[in-house]
């Protein structure tokens, strides 16, 4: 802002220098989002992509909540197991869920 440019802000007794309208910057045009690019795989993270209840589904199937029960003891397998009240509870306790995770990726491993 250059000094040819401030206005007298008059009403006072005080000199106030303002900015003119033409100091003001125009604004930008928007612009559209162009497409996502497909995500990537994070080869450090076999994790990456599969949600908890794709996990627990898949251990299910190839353990069923009885064995399940017997590998990781957390109560949600024991007594009157469910995939919704597993996962709530998996969610709430980082623990538990890292030991799902472990079983989960060395089954995965295996296959």
């Amino acid at each position: 802002m250059t000094v040819e440019h401030l206005s007298y802000a008059g009403g006072s007794d005080k000199l106030g220098l303002m900015p003119t309208p033409s100091d003001k910057h125009p604004a930008e045009p928007e612009t559209e989002p162009g497409p996502e690019p497909p995500p990537r795989a994070h080869p450090k993270d076999p994790l990456h992509g599969i949600t908890l209840q794709n996990m627990l589904e898949q251990l299910h199937a190839h353990y069923g909540w009885e064995q399940l029960g017997r590998l990781i003891q957390i109560r949600c397998f024991t007594h009157d197991p469910s995939m919704g009240s597993s996962l709530a509870f998996l969610r709430r306790h980082p623990w538990a869920r890292q030991e799902v995770e472990a079983l989960f990726l060395s089954l995965t491993t295996r296959r």
